[in-house]
């Protein structure tokens, strides 16, 4: 007399819904989690209702397909939309505008960016003779000196916009 396992079979529903969350706890994709959904709603939810054992993984096939194929491309869209890269640390140097503390001798000197920090620098090009004040705008990065080159304020007749030389 052997039990039929059958009725046991909630149980695997169950332990096969918790492997798919771990999994997905390790993916981040969405795929296990929408297999846990379909075995979940689809095997243990028919099992409960008491369907044949070939229904419930109909089901949960079926169900965990449909929501693969529907629910997950709208997920990884509405997370991928709000992860926009900004650039950080040295990466958000490149183009920032600075202003000349200590004008440059032999092409090098010292600079203030313009969000407050305070660097070695080194002009790129000839040095037009920029003094203290005078606007530069940062072209590189090496090391611990930024790579500056000068801007030539707009005469009067000219659009205020920034131009480099």
């Amino acid at each position: 007399m052997l039990p039929d396992l059958t009725q046991y079979l909630w149980i695997a529903w169950l332990v096969l819904a918790l492997v798919f969350v771990i999994i997905e706890l390790l993916t981040l994709e969405f795929t296990f989690l929408m297999l846990a959904a379909g075995t979940l709603i689809g095997g243990l939810g028919v099992n409960l209702l008491g369907g044949p054992w070939w229904a419930q993984v109909l089901a949960a096939a079926a169900i965990a397909a449909l929501l693969l194929f529907t629910i997950r491309p709208l997920l990884l869209r509405a997370l991928h939309r709000s992860s926009t890269l900004h650039p950080t640390n040295v990466d958000a140097l490149y183009g920032l505008g600075a202003r000349v503390l200590r004008p440059f001798v032999d092409g090098d000197g010292s600079v203030k960016l313009d969000n407050g920090e305070t660097w070695t620098a080194r002009l790129v090009g000839p040095d037009p003779g920029l003094d203290a004040g005078s606007r530069v705008t940062v072209t590189a990065v090496r090391g611990a000196t930024v790579e500056v080159s000068p801007i030539i304020e707009a005469a009067p007749g000219e659009p205020t916009s920034e131009r480099s030389i």
